[in-house]
């Protein structure tokens, strides 16, 4: 009976979380599902408070990200980037299409994908509102490059951390694992969304007659990133987690803007998505318990079953069956799961390569796959330029399979 009964809540949290009913926050739904199970004592503090301490290092891993994120907001970088866009189009839809889409590229490598879901996109919607031209390619471009490169780096996406956990490979050993099917997921990504949107691709696009300048406090946000990916590569390079390098590079580059804008970094704190945060604690509560009533076993038994096919079949098998997943339950808590059983399988090489590109590309299915895109969906509705569920579901129908299977194909 505890079993079925944690099986119900926990599972029913997630569908709320990715439903929103009455237009609640994730964290509100996530978290009242991990507050009732220990309310019920379906699973005992001790229990819940190791899965909050496992959580931490993604915690301080968004924190630093949101941080980065929120003072090049603040201080105009993005909008400075999406300007670039524009002025590099020349005039053609199809050369800001491109712009933009490497601009997700480099925000999401070294920003991860949640910043390019939540501030590059308002800054790309209000540049193609000033071109003139039809904002729907270049906003899916945002949320697809965001997944589609989130496995470049392994600081591009938490979910990254939350799959390897403390066993996240060097920098060096990741290049070589993933550098190419990343790359192969990011081109094959943008030729199937160009050729979807072509039509609309066809107009022209009216000139920005001035790019704006950075300001001072802007070169400085900029500096900052740049140093904090600097420092989390190296912290990747020698095998540390990323999480407290992160947080400590956020701090290093407040410090920075504030010689410039002393107000800026208490702007960012307070525009920063914090609700984050609970959340993704809660998701490792709510792994944690439907660990406990049976999850593990079953996740364990297939990885070892994948783990005794050829390795093309396994590799396929192991990543399009997490892909889907991520899209019914979301690829935080999917990714939890499938780390943990992969570590106590003992699978650490081809398979949990596969499984992680799952879980990253996966989510370009459906609205409700990844946390980014979910931020993204949310920063459109405020912007009133929603995109549907419906809209997105037939572009990812096309891009995101293609993009998988090319991406294994290539994975050795």
């Amino acid at each position: 009976m505890d079993t079925a009964l944690i099986w119900i809540i926990s599972l029913a949290s997630i569908a709320l979380m990715l439903v929103r009913p009455r237009d609640l926050a994730e964290s509100i739904w996530a978290g009242s599902g991990a507050v009732l199970l220990l309310a019920l004592r379906l699973i005992s503090p001790g229990t819940a408070l190791r899965a909050v301490h496992e959580g931490l290092d993604v915690c301080l891993f968004l924190a630093g990200m949101m941080i980065l994120a929120e003072l090049a907001r603040g201080e105009g970088v993005f909008d400075w980037v999406a300007e670039i866009a524009v002025a590099h189009s020349r005039g053609s839809a199809s050369r800001l299409f491109f712009w933009v889409y490497a601009s997700g590229v480099v925000v999401t490598a070294l920003l991860s994908n949640d910043a390019t879901a939540v501030v590059l996109t308002p800054a790309v919607l209000a540049a193609v509102r000033r071109a003139r031209v039809d904002a729907r390619p270049h906003l899916l471009a945002c949320a697809l490059v965001a997944n589609a490169a989130s496995f470049l780096l392994p600081i591009s996406n938490p979910a990254n951390l939350v799959v390897f956990a403390s066993h996240l490979p060097a920098l060096g050993a990741w290049l070589r694992g993933q550098l190419l099917p990343s790359l192969v997921s990011i081109v094959v990504t943008f030729l199937v969304l160009r050729v979807v949107s072509r039509r609309r691709l066809a107009q022209p696009v009216t000139a920005i007659d001035e790019v704006r300048r950075l300001t001072r406090a802007g070169r400085f946000a900029l500096a900052g990133i740049l140093l904090a990916g600097a420092a989390m590569l190296v912290a990747s390079g020698l095998g540390i987690p990323l999480g407290w390098p992160t947080f400590a590079a956020a701090g290093v580059a407040m410090v920075l803007v504030a010689t410039q804008d002393r107000s800026a970094p208490l702007t960012a704190v307070r525009h920063a998505s914090w609700s984050v945060l609970p959340l993704v604690a809660a998701l490792f509560v709510l792994v944690a318990a439907l660990n406990q009533a049976g999850m593990m076993h079953g996740a364990e038994a297939a990885m070892a079953w994948m783990g005794g096919e050829p390795h093309q079949a396994a590799k396929f098998a192991g990543a399009f069956a997490v892909a889907l997943l991520s899209n019914l339950m979301n690829n935080l808590p999917v990714g939890l799961a499938a780390g943990a059983a992969l570590r106590h399988a003992g699978h650490a090489g081809l398979l949990a390569r596969a499984v992680l590109i799952g879980v990253d590309l996966g989510p370009n299915l459906s609205v409700t796959g990844s946390l980014a895109t979910i931020l993204w969906l949310i920063a459109l509705r405020r912007e009133k330029a929603e995109i549907t569920a419906g809209q997105f579901l037939k572009v990812g129908l096309l891009v995101m399979p293609a993009a998988l299977a090319l991406a294994l194909l290539v994975l050795r």
